[in-house]
């Protein structure tokens, strides 16, 4: 069988090798087969068939055929290239015209230059060779390392292996490591060949960098092959042979061909060392083997050479054979005896540990390697130590070294330079270390790369015991106990350490050694000082040395120690201190003292206090003046140190290990309250003294400068993340009156002002970023302290980010000396491009991050931000470096827990936010699009150009790894849906989406979709990721149905396979075009019979019920009463930013912040703790693990709630748009919508139907409604019709206009709406959910009207017809039909009508007529009743609708002087009459009929005195003011008795008349001066009535049905507001002044502040309760769920509902209609706060004016102290229980009080 194509082949080891599972019993299987079948590749690694005349010449000829295809003819172009290939990369030429196929069919070389067609198909080449060459390497790796793979499995792999390296699979690789560095067409290529290609992204890379990778690959793999198999003698010297070849061509600057000697070293290695301790009888002595071999091998390792680099590499060699000669030596043959010693002789002549510590374990190019790689190195280089140092030949040999280092070095001899690393370098005064030095430094930096190799390790512990004894210098005591500090860099090894150096085991090496020493010099630098030496004494450099060395062993035990052991080693730390402010202690030796301090700190939080104050009272201080002054005097401080003792060193190690010791203290603060002002003092001198001048200084050891650098970045990171300021702190920040000293300032703000001025941090941050990714990538690859400039570089990024997280809340303030960040970098374009471009930083993905969250940031800002990038010409490569980072996401087998982390994630979501931002914008550039031209007109072509739609699409296509890339694949179909659903995007994404290549969509249907989710306890999270995985498939499919133009025969084509995938059926008209007989495997739409529903298989996936996310609370918080606290804290829907426990996930969920809620939590732990006994403690923290737990699995329950509801959405809007627009292209349409409306009605009836989702189930789609309104717009306007089956059409009309209506208005207020949105604890934020209900519903009202208009003069002209020329009952419901037409008229279009038609006049004249006789009460008249009342309400209406101009319209008709000449006191006497007993029932209900039409009248008539308030209040004769005034007058008898009804026990109709008569009266009456009809008084009456009620009973109204109650309640309290508006008007415009009290001697009532104050208490007293009503009625809202059904019932019976119900309903629709009767009532009671609210506001303003009047004032001070308690229980009013912003009305209410309280003391 033919092996498969080598991405394949990767393919199948990358899922079965690399995957977070085992593999699977099929990958298992396939992936045999798969090695079975590669063989013969593995054999001919990289074995190509070479050029042929004769293929040569069928190329020229133009027609080539290739397997398994029909012939392909080539151009010029094609066969040039094909020739160009063949000889520059010695291949075949058929071979070569298959590259251009496959190039073609991944790039699309139409149109491309021959030069590019050419790198093209050359790199794609390469990728072949690399998926080969990896495809190997992860087959060897999984069988040579442990990495948790099945044994079995394993043995089976190892047995398919064997036979390759039998085949010569070894001698392959060690062949090609060899020729591919040779300038020749297999090799690098010759001088005059193409020297670059270009790679999966389409960037040129060179040809000669791609063979040294692959050789490094080929060397891992040889490397690795040793493990499996050893290599033959012959292998060994070939080998050998290219080692030397390598060593000598390797440069210590060029990693990778220094990682390829690596890997040629290591293979030799790994093979004496293995062989040596081989018992297998399959794996035997290589030595016995073949004796001849082990002489030849022995005579060429002792060949010595002049190259120094190679001969360090062959020393290597040598200590390997050497072991292995130990260990498989013939003891009885002298003569290997001998080679055994002259071979030790010639390695510690030549120092070879040294090489291999320097030169190998400690270079860049080493630590940089592959991980697996380095590991395998590693242990093998421990295995090589441990067999040298337990062997009793070598012993013997380091016995004799040891002697000679003690001998020959002189305990007063010369030091090493005190600028570097006592411990770490291999020279000391410029002469090579002693052997038995090095050998210890070596086995150091073995343990110290593997720390665990350590454990179990007894040769090792019974070495170090030995080395340890008996040190005569310092060199090697140094040396040893940086041994020790790395062996206790593990528990076990530090317990093992500490015993160590207790004294037991050496004489002279022991804890007491250290301590003792530090208080020797102590005291003898104490007496000098006292006897007033001038100089201190120095400080001797070997024992600073040992001191040193001894302090880094006491820091790694402290750091590494079990934490309940170390407490009690080291009791007394003091010590550790006392040297740190003298000056002639050497800076290293207070840096290593600090450096051990530093490990105490976490030892416990006495030991950190305890730490604080020894360094108060022994270290240097820290002497600073306000920034940007400098002290006057020189004192001996850490500023003289640094400027004056360490930058003349050129060493740094004092001030790096006082940063790193500072800022781990500052780290476990807990009392942030002071926001580090007390810092202050730190924050400059790092600022001013180090990070500042830092470039310009001097270093010794380039790792110091990073060093420096990062212990200042972490400050200011620190700084800037620990610490929030208030306003207070920013405007006192810019007060420049006030003195700006030290304890002022707070460290952040003044590092802020830096950035946003771009001062020193800002520029030094920048010059960091400056040097270039590439720059950095090269040290990184090259220099030891790459690493640290990589962290540097991280934390500077890290800083920008925290400084553009707060900038713009400053920069209003700071303005114009401070900018925003970006502003500052967009000075110099080079910044931002510089920070943009480490996405292509691959070796952290932190930076990464940092920088894709930079581009969102400045995106967001920049809004030329593309043109930047385009003009500084590096749009493509930023294009390209996110494409790359993006593949390499979906490509990784790592399973990222935190979505935070996720560089994929982070770009997919930038490209999301950034579609709707002004084009063009980073989403357009990211994706291709023609950010130079027209967005919408872009053709997109993702094969012809590598970006990150190719990835997506490729990506999307393939789905693989679902359990890993789960997210990914979601946020990418995110992405997908909402460019189609975006204005600019939406035409290129379609025209793309809706071709062949692309119909792979609609197949996921059938494949992703109604696949079976992850079970809940298996993987929760992928599950969720799933569902909204499916959900935006789901409404992509349904925006690509719902926007196609089927005209077309792409979108046709691409909208039937769609159905076809989803439905299981299309048309048969479809079925016969050529779609159906295409064998595109990508629409799978042929004559096979038809799917199954996959619309039916989607429902029943959804259908799952969520877990209970309620809380139950552990018994001990229940006794405790703490419950309410919890739920408080529960309830508040803010962030952690602004105090909540809330934070909002990447999908927009809003969680539980487990850690703020943890935080909560302690804070009532803390509270109660000192009520509680010891075991109820216990208990304590028990339960609050418990509702940490129970957080845990809300925010999971929540979140697939959730995504259960996203999914569905997305089901029924694919439903809805196939129904609603696309019926046409389906077949069996009745049976077809049978199924879905059977099953969508089956799903609400499960009980693991939610209510939510059964509201998604059963709600008509805003499409389903406008086809409905359509087809019955279309129905009315029908030519043959008639008035019966008119008003029939009418009545529909209005059922549908009902049905919108109570969507739209409803009675439930939004605040109530927002408590519903979030039942069931759905994870969506409120007001976002809230927003979206209220979008569909204007959708639904625009969609309405787009509707109707289309067809209106034709409506209006019907309507109006059967409005004027109808029957009565016709002419009724027309007028209503006119009414809801008026009702949707959002842009006065109707209006214009129905005036141009002169119907609103017509109306008025029949309702003047009809009121200004009195006509006989007859059934005619009584239809005709029903007519007027309709023509009311339009007028009515056109006010209502219009406003002011409505109203306007309304007064120049005339309205209000023909119904001031009505006759409405006639329709008055005959209400008001005495039971008329010759008058029957049915007369007496046609009285009561008509008589209900003063309401209307009155209506209208406020209506108008909207118009007053717009008016000049100062022109007391406006015309309208005077017409609305002759209208009271006219009527002034009904107006009378209206006001004067006993308002006591008066019904609702009476309260609705009684507020219009008083709402006019209130707004016109204050300008008439006469006062002939007594309203006045009538007014001033009803207010004493009514301002003594006592409002905050329960009971004032006295009416049995609550509803009623509610209603009457609410109008009652409408009146009060028009009584108190009009004492307003009096108050502050007419300045009229009340007297405080009554005064009982006048006859004439008159308003007293006596009676306002009664009115503010009273109302203050309803506000109370009302606010209780509404928590209350929303709290059973919210348990309905937990009532029995006889609890329901109640509530149903209490809301006056039974007849909504009948017995047979079951206990959902029960509770349905109590919930929406109770948030009704809770509505109701949301509307009354706010008119209680305005009440009180006028109270208190009435009662300021008065207060604020100097002639008033003087007589308050009685009245004060009854208004004063009023005052106080006002100000207590919370905004989270009124349900809104109280800041002005509380502003009001203190004003007031103050006064009060000034007027109590006069």
């Amino acid at each position: 069988m033919a092996p498969p194509p080598p991405r394949e082949l990767l393919a199948i080891f990358e899922a079965a090798l690399l995957g977070p599972a085992p593999p699977s019993p099929s990958q298992r299987v396939e992936l045999l087969h798969a090695v079975r079948d590669a063989a013969p590749a593995f054999r001919a690694l990289l074995s190509y068939p070479g050029p042929k005349a004769s293929d040569r010449t069928q190329v020229e000829s133009k027609e080539v055929r290739l397997p398994d295809m029909p012939p392909i003819t080539l151009d010029d172009t094609d066969v040039q290239t094909a020739l160009k290939l063949s000889d520059e990369l010695n291949l075949n030429e058929i071979e070569c015209v298959r590259l251009l196929v496959d190039a073609n069919r991944e790039w699309v070389l139409y149109g491309r230059e021959p030069l590019e067609m050419y790198r093209l198909a050359a790199g794609l080449w390469y990728m072949e060779r690399r998926d080969l060459i990896t495809s190997l390497y992860i087959l060897l790796r999984s069988v040579a390392l442990d990495q948790g793979l099945d044994a079995d499995l394993m043995s089976e792999i190892d047995e398919q292996l064997q036979p390759l390296f039998n085949d010569g699979l070894r001698q392959r690789i060690i062949a090609l490591v060899k020729e591919l560095n040779r300038e020749e067409p297999a090799g690098i290529g010759r001088p005059s060949s193409e020297r670059y290609v270009l790679d999966f992204r389409g960037a040129l890379v060179e040809r000669k960098a791609i063979v040294s990778r692959e050789r490094l690959s080929l060397s891992h793999c040889l490397a690795l092959s040793t493990l499996i198999k050893l290599m033959s003698p012959k292998e060994v010297k070939d080998v050998f042979s290219i080692l030397k070849d390598c060593a000598a061509e390797a440069n210590q600057n060029t990693s990778v061909e220094l990682q390829i000697t690596y890997g040629v070293l290591f293979s030799l290695v790994a093979t004496f060392i293995s062989d040596a301790l081989s018992t297998s009888h399959e794996k035997g002595s290589l030595s016995s083997s073949d004796s001849s071999f082990r002489h030849e091998f022995h005579e060429l390792v002792m060949r010595t050479g002049n190259n120094m680099t190679v001969e360090g590499f062959v020393g290597v060699v040598r200590l390997a054979w050497s072991v292995h000669l130990m260990l498989t030596q013939d003891r009885s043959n002298s003569r290997e005896m001998s080679d055994i010693w002259s071979c030790l002789e010639i390695i510690c002549r030549q120092n070879s540990f040294e090489f291999l510590r320097e030169r190998v374990l400690k270079t860049a190019a080493y630590q940089n390697d592959d991980e697996d790689i380095v590991y395998m190195y590693t242990g093998y280089t421990h295995k090589l130590m441990m067999c040298f140092i337990s062997h009793p030949t070598s012993r013997d040999k380091i016995k004799e070294i040891k002697k000679k280092a003690m001998t020959a070095l002189s305990p007063y001899g010369p030091v090493r330079d005190h600028r570097e690393d006592p411990v770490r370098n291999g020279e000391q005064g410029g002469q090579p270390n002693e052997p038995f030095i090095s050998l210890l430094e070596l086995i150091r930096e073995i343990y110290q790369k593997e720390p665990e190799l350590v454990h179990g390790n007894e040769e090792l512990w019974t070495f170090v015991i030995y080395a340890g004894e008996d040190h005569t210098n310092t060199q090697t005591l140094v040396a040893f106990l940086g041994l020790l500090s790395t062996l206790a860099s593990t528990e076990v090894g530090a317990a093992k350490v500490y015993e160590l150096l207790q004294g037991k085991i050496y004489r002279s090496v022991g804890w007491s050694t250290l301590f003792d020493c530090l208080s020797i010099y102590e005291e003898k630098f104490k007496k000098s000082i006292q006897s007033s030496a001038s100089i201190l004494p120095d400080f001797p450099e070997g024992d600073a040395q040992a001191l040193v060395a001894y302090l880094a062993v006491l820091q790694k035990v402290v750091e590494n120690g079990n934490p309940m052991e170390r407490r009690k080693w080291f009791p007394d730390i003091e010590p550790l201190f006392k040297l740190l402010s003298y000056e002639n202690v050497p800076p290293y030796l207070k840096g290593a003292l600090r450096n051990s301090i530093a490990a105490f700190i976490k030892v416990s939080p006495l030991l950190k206090d305890a730490i604080w104050n020894y360094l108060e009272q022994y270290d240097l201080p820290v002497v600073t003046a306000p920034l940007g002054h400098h002290t006057a005097t020189q004192i001996y401080d850490m500023r003289f140190e640094l400027n004056e003792v360490e930058a003349r060193r050129e060493s740094y190690p004092s001030t790096i290990s006082f940063l790193k010791l500072i800022n781990a203290l500052i780290a476990e603060e807990r009392n942030i309250s002071d926001r580090g002002r007390r810092f202050m003092g730190i924050f400059k001198f790092v600022y001013e003294d180090v990070f500042g001048p830092f470039p310009q200084r001097a270093y010794a050891d380039p790792q110091e400068k990073w060093e420096l650098a990062l212990a200042c970045l972490e400050h200011f990171r620190m700084v800037l993340s620990m610490y929030d300021i208030n306003d207070d702190d920013i405007y006192a920040s810019v007060n420049t009156s006030a003195p700006s000293s030290i304890e002022r300032q707070l460290p952040q703000l003044e590092l802020l002002k830096d950035f946003m001025s771009g001062k020193v941090a800002f520029r030094n941050i920048m010059n960091i970023i400056l040097v270039g990714v590439d720059s950095i990538v090269n040290e990184r690859t090259t220099q030891t302290y790459g690493i640290l400039l990589e962290k540097t570089v991280h934390l500077s990024l890290e800083i920008l980010i925290l400084v553009m997280e707060k900038d713009l809340a400053l920069a209003d303030v700071f303005r114009p000396l401070y900018q925003p960040l970006d502003v500052i970098l967009a000075k110099n374009h080079r910044q931002i491009i510089a920070l943009l471009e480490f996405i292509r930083y691959d070796y952290l993905p932190q930076i990464q991050q940092c920088s894709i969250k930079i581009m969102g940031i400045l995106s967001s800002r920049i809004v030329g931000l593309v043109q930047l990038l385009l003009e500084a010409d590096v749009g493509k490569t930023v294009i390209e470096d996110y494409a790359a980072c993006l593949e390499f996401r979906f490509d990784d087998f790592q399973v990222i827990e935190d979505t935070k982390d996720d560089v994929g994630v982070l770009i997919l979501q930038l490209l999301v936010d950034n579609i709707c931002r002004p084009a063009p914008n980073i989403t357009h550039l990211l994706l291709r699009f023609d950010v130079t031209g027209s967005i919408e007109q872009t053709a997109l072509k993702p094969k012809s150009h590598y970006s990150c739609l190719k990835i997506i699409l490729d990506n999307l296509e393939k789905v693989t790894k679902p359990d890993i890339n789960a997210l990914l694949y979601e946020f990418s179909f995110q992405l997908l849906y909402e460019l189609c659903l975006d204005p600019l995007t939406c035409g290129p994404v379609m025209d793309l989406l809706s071709t062949k290549k692309y119909q792979f969509f609609s197949k996921h249907v059938g494949t992703i979709g109604v696949t079976p989710l992850p079970k809940r306890n298996t993987n929760q999270s992928l599950r969720i990721s799933m569902l909204h995985e499916r959900a935006w498939l789901l409404k992509m499919l349904a925006l690509a149905l719902h926007l196609s133009d089927i005209s077309s025969p792409v979108y046709r084509e691409a909208c039937v396979a769609i159905l076809y995938h989803t439905f299981g059926q299309c048309a048969d008209d479809f079925r016969s075009t050529s779609l159906v007989h295409s064998r595109d495997a990508s629409t799978g739409i042929g004559n096979e019979p038809a799917n199954r529903n996959k619309v039916l298989d989607l429902l029943e996936v959804l259908q799952f019920r969520c877990p209970d996310t309620s809380v139950k609370y552990p018994q001990l918080l229940s006794n405790l009463g703490v419950e309410s606290k919890i739920e408080e804290i529960l309830r508040n829907s803010a962030t952690c930013e602004f105090g909540g426990v809330y934070y909002y996930t990447e999908r927009g969920d809003r969680l539980i912040d487990l850690g703020a809620f943890h935080g909560k939590l302690l804070q009532i732990s803390q509270e109660l703790n000192s009520q509680l006994s010891e075991p109820e403690k216990s208990e304590l923290k028990e339960s609050v693990h418990h509702l940490l737990k129970w957080a845990w699995r809300y925010n999971k329950n929540l979140e697939e709630q959730a995504a259960q509801l996203h999914m569905l959405t997305g089901w029924s809007q694919i439903v809805e748009v196939a129904v609603s627009r696309r019926m046409s292209l389906l077949d069996d349409r009745s049976q077809l919508l049978f199924e879905l409306l059977d099953a969508s009605l089956a799903a609400t009836t499960s009980p693991d139907c939610s209510v939510k989702m059964a509201y998604v189930l059963t709600n008509l789609p805003n499409a389903a409604c406008n086809s409905l309104l359509f087809k019955l717009v279309t129905a009315i306007l029908r030519n043959e019709s008639s008035e019966t089956l008119r008003r029939r059409q009418y009545a529909l009309l209005l059922s549908y206009f009902q049905y919108c209506r109570s969507i739209l208005d409803s009675d439930v207020p939004p605040s109530v709406l927002r408590f519903l949105l979030l039942e069931e604890q759905e994870a969506d934020d409120d007001d976002f959910t809230l927003q979206k209900v209220l979008k569909e519903h204007n959708e639904l009202v625009q969609a309405n009207f787009s509707i109707i208009r289309k067809e209106a003069q034709a409506i209006v002209d019907l309507v109006t017809k059967d409005a004027v020329h109808g029957s009565e009952a016709g002419k009724a419901i027309s007028f209503y039909v006119l009414d809801a037409l008026i009702s949707i008229d959002h842009e006065k279009y109707f209006l214009n009508q129905l005036q141009s038609r002169g119907i609103l006049r017509s109306c008025l004249s029949d309702v003047t007529n009809y009121l200004s006789k009195d006509s006989s009460l007859t059934a005619e008249s009584s239809q005709r009743l029903c007519t007027v009342d309709a023509q009311f309400s339009l007028l009515l209406r056109i006010s209502h609708q219009y406003g002011k101009q409505g109203s306007q319209i309304l007064l120049s008709m005339g309205v209000l002087q023909s119904l001031s000449s009505c006759n409405l006191m006639g329709v008055q006497k005959k209400g008001n009459s005495r039971p008329i007993s010759n008058i029957i029932k049915e007369r007496a209900g046609e009285i009561d009929k008509k008589k209900s039409l003063i309401a209307p009248v009155l209506r209208i008539v406020t209506s108008f005195t909207s118009l007053v308030d717009s008016a000049d209040f100062l022109e007391v004769r406006n015309k309208i003011v005077r017409e609305i005034v002759d209208f009271a007058k006219r009527h002034q008898s009904v107006f009378n008795s209206i006001l004067r009804e006993n308002i006591s026990g008066a019904n609702l109709f009476t309260l609705e008349r009684l507020s219009l008569v008083v709402s006019i009266l209130s707004k016109v009456w204050a300008y008439e001066e006469n006062e002939e009809c007594s309203y006045i008084q009538d007014l001033f009456a009803l207010m004493h009535s009514l301002f003594s009620l006592d409002f905050g009973s329960l009971n004032f109204m006295q009416s049995p049905n609550m509803i009623e109650n509610q209603k009457s309640e609410f109008v009652v309290f409408g009146l009060c507001f028009s009584l108190i508006s009009y004492l307003y008007v009096l108050a502050t415009k007419k300045n009229m002044r009340f007297q405080v009290s009554y005064d009982y001697n006048n006859d004439q009532q008159q308003p007293t502040l006596q009676m306002v104050s009664d009115l503010l208490n009273s109302i203050t007293l309803a506000l109370e309760r009302v606010a209780e009503e509404k928590y209350m009625l929303l709290n059973k809202v919210r348990d309905l769920n937990e009532l029995s059904r006889k609890e329901v019932d109640e509530i149903i019976k209490l809301c006056m509902k039974q007849d909504c119900i009948s017995p047979n309903d079951n206990i959902r629709k029960r509770r349905y209609i109590a919930m929406i009767d109770l948030s009704c009532m809770a509505g109701n009671r949301d509307q009354l706060i706010t008119l209680l609210l305005q009440i009180a506001e006028c109270a208190i303003t009435i009662l300021l004016v008065h207060f604020q009047d100097e002639a008033c004032a003087k007589d308050l001070s009685s009245f004060s102290d009854e208004l004063l308690p009023v005052l106080e229980r006002l100000e207590h009013f919370k905004e989270d229980k009124v349900g809104r912003s109280l800041k002005l009305f509380h502003r009001s209410v203190t004003t007031l009080k103050e006064m009060t309280i000034r007027s109590m003391t006069v």
